[in-house]
């Protein structure tokens, strides 16, 4: 079964779009059956992945209404990994979706025919809590957040676990989180390193070793409509989501064989 993963972040501009799209490049680089969701009406991930937003139909949008399936919404990307689409429209889907019976659990619901199709799902969630990212956090079963290593960033952390907890207790109580991700990284600023020390103090394991730096490869891709693999593949940037997708399998690869140890000492 799929690894259901919610990229999300209540504070833009952290690089959760940059995450989504580079990270499911980099996971199917390695062999992993990928499918990545934009939840943003913005869509960005969608022009990130060189997929253009006013052609792609149906999208997301179409899927949370009921008018088509995942199935058939799903674009396979020239990278190796698949992208539902995302456009303008979506940011009518709240309203539509306020008289829908079960509207929290719409994505939940669609993803389900086609979870055995893949290895690992990432959407891309908007930064604010609103129905499209609901919806995102009932279908996943572990958030990763990526955040910057400064003050602002701390106490929108902590409005996030909040918020977690919230959606734990009512809509998702499998909802864990998978991992913080260092963005935007500059080791020469003392406030960063002491944010990312106190992030690794209070989290612990929970934040991932690999750190994204700040990288102008990174910031040059998505106007190519490329991740940066496909952009610059020695690049900073790259090797740094490269390492993201590689810590990422040992993670799950650990689960299942402390998961299985489990089940024999059982």
């Amino acid at each position: 079964m799929a690894r259901i993963l919610a990229v999300t972040n209540q504070k833009g501009g952290v690089g959760k779009t940059t995450t989504a799209v580079n990270l499911s490049a980099c996971l199917a680089a390695l062999g992993q059956r990928v499918l990545m969701i934009d939840l943003d009406p913005q869509g960005n991930a969608t022009t990130g992945c060189g997929v253009i937003k006013r052609e792609a139909l149906p999208t997301v949008y179409q899927i949370l209404i009921g008018r088509s399936t995942l199935a058939d919404a799903r674009i396979h990307t020239e990278f190796g990994f698949d992208i539902l689409p995302a456009n303008r429209e979506l940011a009518g889907a709240e309203v539509e979706l306020i008289d829908i019976a079960g509207r929290e659990f719409r994505l939940r619901d669609a993803l389900a025919p086609v979870v055995a199709d893949y290895d690992f799902i990432l959407m891309d969630c908007p930064p604010a809590l609103n129905m499209l990212t609901v919806n995102g956090l009932a279908a996943a079963q572990a958030v990763m957040i990526p955040m910057q290593c400064e003050y602002y960033a701390l106490e929108g952390l902590t409005d996030l676990v909040a918020t977690l907890k919230k959606v734990r207790a009512k809509l998702n109580p499998r909802l864990e989180i998978e991992g913080l991700l260092r963005t935007m990284f500059d080791p020469r600023s003392t406030l960063t390193q002491q944010v990312s020390n106190e992030l690794v103090g209070h989290f612990g394991d929970k934040v991932y070793r690999t750190i994204i730096p700040r990288n102008v490869r990174l910031a040059e891709a998505p106007s190519y409509g490329k991740p940066v693999i496909a952009f610059d593949r020695l690049s900073r940037g790259a090797l740094a989501y490269g390492a993201l997708a590689q810590e990422l399998l040992d993670r799950r690869d650990g689960a299942l064989a402390e998961a299985g140890e489990e089940g024999v000492n059982a």
